[in-house]
């Protein structure tokens, strides 16, 4: 089982093992009270240990951060695209058309979760960091435990971690560089399409026209909230919509078979080695046939 460990300073000396695990390691409540019905879950000086004790200086703290046993997804082999792989967190470039998580709709769909259960050791307990929708592409990050997808969920929409997006979208944006900030919430009848509606939940994103082509605009999108199918409702709110976009823009196959849009760069501050990650997923092609100078784009103009 994956186990964490740190030798205790003059500074930290004093203090209670509890307190020290959720100060120093991020331990959350409900992981530390797993830890302390596991044998070995604490240990000081490889010894079982209580929250209660207070350790020493120079004392040697382990604790075990991987999950008790789970139930996975059907195992399924699938060529993963790997950008990034350590103990705790995988990287992937995700390929259009393939679902996150199966689903009530089609049960035996190859997903991502079945590819992952075939990839991963069996005491691996994979979570999805944030969702793509079936047809979005790009970077996609997973916690490999319960403790790291805490440890990244506390970390989104801060300077530790961003996302950016590159879209094609059917029109242009009315200013180069812009903020959107409208409500989204469930449309009118609906339990799955979104809108922007005076009710919903505070959204934003950032935009930044990066070139034209026809009637298609490349944009960056960069979401400082998570609400779902947030960039499709906003480029779509403000005459934008994402070329391909069935739901909230045409459907045209003839253009491109899925909303237009990829998750293009990953920066994150890792929160157990301090590590900066920069990871990018280059555009794919049915976008570049779409607008072809995607290819050529110097990638700082794509990190603008």
């Amino acid at each position: 089982m994956r186990t964490l460990s740190f030798t205790v300073t003059q500074d930290q000396a004093g203090h209670t093992l509890g307190s020290l695990l959720q100060t120093q390691l991020g331990i959350s409540d409900s992981l530390l009270a797993r830890l302390k019905r596991r044998e070995q879950g604490i240990c000081l000086n490889g010894q079982r240990a209580y929250t209660t004790a207070r350790p020493l200086a120079g004392d040697l703290v382990q604790v075990q951060i991987g999950d008790d046993p789970v139930k996975r997804a059907p195992p399924m082999a699938f060529p993963l695209s790997i950008l990034y792989e350590d103990p705790d967190i995988l990287v992937l470039n995700k390929p259009s058309g393939m679902a996150v998580h199966a689903s009530t709709r089609s049960p035996g769909e190859l997903t991502l979760e079945n590819a992952l259960s075939y990839y991963l050791p069996p005491d691996a307990a994979p979570h999805p960091v944030s969702r793509l929708d079936r047809g979005t592409t790009g970077v996609m990050a997973w916690a490999k435990n319960g403790y790291m997808h805490h440890r990244l969920q506390a970390l989104f929409h801060t300077q530790a971690l961003s996302k950016s997006y590159l879209a094609l979208c059917l029109g242009s944006p009315p200013e180069a560089h812009g903020h959107i900030q409208l409500p989204i919430g469930f449309a009118p009848g609906s339990r799955y399409q979104r809108a922007v509606v005076p009710v919903g939940q505070a959204a934003h994103t950032e935009y930044l026209l990066l070139g034209r082509r026809g009637t298609l605009s490349l944009v960056r999108l960069l979401p400082h909230t998570g609400r779902t199918h947030q960039l499709r409702v906003h480029m779509a709110s403000i005459g934008c919509p994402l070329a391909g976009d069935w739901l909230y823009g045409t459907e045209d196959p003839t253009l491109i078979a899925r909303p237009a849009l990829h998750s293009h760069r990953l920066t994150l501050i890792h929160p157990i080695t301090g590590d900066a990650l920069n990871l990018t997923a280059p555009p794919p092609e049915d976008l570049i046939r779409l607008f072809p100078d995607l290819a050529s784009l110097p990638e700082e103009k794509l990190l603008v």
